[in-house]
């Protein structure tokens, strides 16, 4: 019997446990003959179903997902005033206080109360010479560096530029799980962005009706990489609109699709709704890991997932595009830069 902690109005604080997919990259790591393609099967059916999976045996060192976490806790432990002067900016980089999310345009809950849990997100820097920053691009800049957090910056880089490469790695087990080509995706992939959320959920000993640490919503991208927080929170929707609680595996990877593969994908591949219930009496800190293609390229339903009784539901789109138009709708900071700036 699962017995988590109830809320005031007595129902349910947490949802109860179920299970998911465990992908087991021992062999496609090792370059074993006909292990991309097994995998590529399980992958298949995990994001036509749940959208959610772990993968074990992923090679990225404990020592670094260890650093990043007590980075994401150094951080949120600074005074308000020294997390305020990295606020978050129109290039979605820097902190986002309490209080600053409501994500309005979903479609699976009527979110209408701001999200607790404060975040710093930072993001790939593509140097002075990119196209993107020359324009004064929004998301092209660079990140904003607390001042008083040595180590801070390098550690965050080695993650980022760590779970990059590793996101890469996986592009033919997608493409292979989508009867693509292996090299497919890898263009869409050249110059990439990648951004990293450090989230901290403070305590909410007493939860409101409708009220999140971070609201139903899912993610923007292609796939999101999460090692698992030590502490209970996370809540992800069947295709049924029930809700469940991941287990926490320690020492694997959580992986999920965003919204704009399953849009790429003509929603073959689902971005599944998942939320954050605060913690009763914890403090809880995650480091998500977002891996999407690069900004410009244009994308157009992928080979396959579509037909004539089944046409393409979205338009050919950019990330950018997307990403824009996502932002806009999450945070209201974005209004007074203006929806459209460039």
């Amino acid at each position: 019997m699962d017995e988590t902690p109830a809320n005031k109005s007595g129902g349910r604080r947490l949802a109860e446990l179920d299970t998911l997919a465990v992908l087991d990259l021992e062999g496609y790591l090792a370059g074993e003959d006909g292990a991309a393609e097994k995998l590529a099967l399980e992958l298949r059916a995990a994001c036509e179903y749940h959208g959610f999976f772990y993968l074990k045996n992923h090679g990225i060192k404990q020592s670094l997902i260890d650093a990043i976490f007590a980075e994401a806790e150094r951080f949120h432990g600074q005074s308000q005033e020294a997390k305020n002067t990295v606020a978050i900016n129109q290039n979605q980089r820097g902190y986002i206080r309490p209080g600053a999310t409501l994500v309005s345009h979903s479609t699976y809950n009527e979110n209408t109360k701001f999200d607790s849990n404060e975040t710093m997100v930072l993001a790939t820097e593509y140097g002075p010479d990119d196209p993107g920053v020359k324009a004064g691009k929004r998301f092209y800049s660079e990140n904003q560096w607390p001042g008083e957090l040595p180590g801070f910056q390098e550690t965050v880089t080695e993650y980022m530029q760590t779970m990059t490469a590793f996101g890469k790695s996986l592009l033919p087990i997608w493409a292979l799980a989508l009867e693509l080509p292996k090299d497919f995706f890898s263009l869409y992939f050249e110059n990439n962005y990648t951004y990293l959320r450090l989230a901290h959920y403070p305590p909410v000993t007493d939860l409101g009706d409708n009220e999140f640490g971070l609201g139903p919503h899912a993610d923007t991208g292609f796939m999101t990489l999460l090692p698992q927080a030590d502490v209970d929170g996370l809540e992800v929707m069947k295709p049924d609109g029930s809700w469940f609680r991941p287990p926490r595996m320690e020492g694997e990877i959580l992986v999920n699709t965003g919204q704009f593969l399953e849009r790429w994908s003509n929603e073959r591949f689902r971005a599944s709704p998942h939320r954050v219930i605060p913690p009763l009496d914890r403090e809880r800190y995650s480091a998500a890991c977002f891996i999407n293609t690069a900004f410009e390229p244009t994308c157009e339903c992928l080979p396959g997932c579509s037909s004539a009784d089944n046409p393409s539901k979205y338009g050919p789109e950019s990330y950018w595009d997307f990403y824009n138009w996502y932002m806009t709708k999450s945070y209201p900071h974005y209004e007074e830069f203006g929806e459209d700036e460039a």
